[in-house]
């Protein structure tokens, strides 16, 4: 099932930042004539090259440092910087056999720059949105029993095909009817139907939300269907159990992953606004027919999200793992 992956965090939470700036600034130290440790910005020298500590926090401002002990970020911050030594020999090998002027690097480059400085705009951008009211995240906990009081976990069979005109009613009957999973895979096989099959242990929140009412209705031993855009799963409930998640625990989880759909909603907004207040002109085989105007579907995803560039809508409530 997809996933809502949340926008990247960037930035460490208060406490470690704390402890790692205090944890760099201890590597900075060197000698001085009074036997003092004197401050320096500067934790290592390649040649001539300088690596800073700036560089290493950068490194660790990206690394999960929850619940790690002052020791254990120290460690880590001289395996980062060790990584960044080799990296900077690397470089000016490279640099030396101008690499970074061939054609394909300098794309690389470029692409890269272009990602960074967008990920940065999208970062200011949903960084002054409003976050989610206390009562916000209540109420959303209250209309999605099914994902928190009611909330169960599936044990299922699966069997997932591209869709085709008039498979989905003919499987519906199949399941009515009380075909197994094994005679539905005989009769797909009979119809040349390609399929894949398997077998699953998935939460509520790891369904869609939109076809989470119709996998809770199933009582243990019974099969649906279930058609989406991507293709038809028929899916069995082999056995299920009852697992709430109490307000107390969820609404962390409900306020970050409303967090990330309103920024979400906002960045698709703010880029739709943007493409109409630009002109944009399809050449070559990319062309237009004159008159025809994009819809507001086609516009890419916003570079907040991962690498899938799905959205908190397409993924349902994934979020909140």
């Amino acid at each position: 099932m997809n996933r809502f992956h949340p926008l990247p965090r960037l930035t460490l939470g208060l406490a470690q930042t704390v402890v790692v700036a205090a944890l760099l600034l201890g590597l900075s130290g060197c000698g001085s004539k009074d036997g003092k440790a004197a401050a320096t910005q500067v934790a290592a020298k390649v040649g001539s090259e300088e690596i800073s500590i700036h560089q290493i926090n950068q490194v660790l401002s990206r690394t999960n440092t929850a619940g790690a002990t002052p020791e254990a970020v120290k460690a880590m911050s001289r395996d980062v910087l060790e990584k960044l030594i080799d990296q900077e020999l690397a470089v000016e090998q490279a640099t030396d056999a101008k690499l970074h002027r061939s054609p394909e690097v300098v794309a690389q480059i470029e692409a890269a720059k272009r990602d960074i400085l967008a990920r940065a705009y999208v970062q200011q951008f949903t960084a002054a949105l409003p976050k989610p009211t206390p009562e916000e995240v209540k109420k959303y906990y209250a209309e999605q029993p099914l994902l928190f009081s009611q909330r169960r976990i599936f044990s299922v069979q699966e069997i997932v095909m591209p869709g085709a005109a008039g498979v989905a009613d003919q499987l519906r009957a199949q399941a009515a009817g009380g075909k197994s999973m094994e005679e539905i895979a005989s009769w797909l096989k009979g119809q040349n139907i390609q399929f894949k099959g398997g077998s699953a242990t998935r939460a509520a929140e790891q369904i869609p939300l939109n076809l989470l009412p119709q996998v809770s209705a199933l009582k243990d031993g019974q099969t649906t269907v279930l058609t989406t855009p991507q293709g038809i799963t028929v899916l069995h409930l082999v056995a299920s159990q009852s697992q709430p998640l109490a307000q107390a625990d969820a609404l962390p989880r409900i306020e970050q992953f409303l967090t990330n759909q309103r920024a979400n909603e906002a960045v698709t907004a703010k880029l739709k606004d943007l493409r109409a207040a630009t002109t944009i002109a399809y050449l070559g085989e990319f062309a237009k027919p004159e008159g025809t105007v994009p819809s507001a579907s086609a516009a890419p995803a916003a570079p907040a999200s991962s690498a899938d560039g799905k959205t908190a809508i397409e993924k349902g409530v994934a979020g909140l793992k």
